[in-house]
């Protein structure tokens, strides 16, 4: 009997274990902004896109991470649990129609004081990449985009 709940504890250690790897898990992808392609993580599911970039110390060996969404709209983006700075480049149907620098992190605020960033415009898809990459490689409005996946 006991071996059978050492088992169980065992089974129940993996699976937690498999589902927070699994959280971790982002489907990849190249994207092309003006004459730049980069590597990017996709976040793609709402649980991805609530989570983005939070608890992580950097993007690893990918340049950012692409939020693709289903609709235009004027998404609201926060800097929940981050700890490095972003820049947000908001593009709508394969263009670059806002940017945003130098997103800062906000360690030990609570969700509802955190500063909203949205883009001037709507937008189907939000590339957050590390602070200082827009200006790094010359990104501007108008900046076609396009994503091989």
């Amino acid at each position: 009997m006991k071996n059978r709940y050492k088992y169980i504890i065992l089974i129940v250690l993996i699976v937690a274990t498999g589902l927070k790897l699994y959280s971790y898990y982002y489907p990849k992808a190249k994207i092309i902004v003006g004459n730049n392609m980069f590597t990017v993580l996709v976040a793609n599911t709402p649980t991805r896109q609530y989570y983005g970039l939070s608890n992580r110390d950097d993007l690893g060996k990918y340049d950012g991470m692409l939020f693709k969404f289903n609709e235009s709209a004027r998404y609201i983006f926060v800097m929940r649990q981050m700890n490095f700075a972003l820049d947000f480049i908001w593009i709508n149907q394969g263009k670059i129609v806002d940017l945003t620098y130098n997103a800062q992190p906000e360690p030990n605020t609570i969700e509802a004081k955190l500063t909203k960033y949205s883009p001037n415009n709507d937008v189907n898809w939000v590339l957050e990449a590390p602070a200082g990459f827009i200006s790094k490689n010359g990104l501007k409005i108008g900046d076609n985009v396009s994503l091989l996946e």
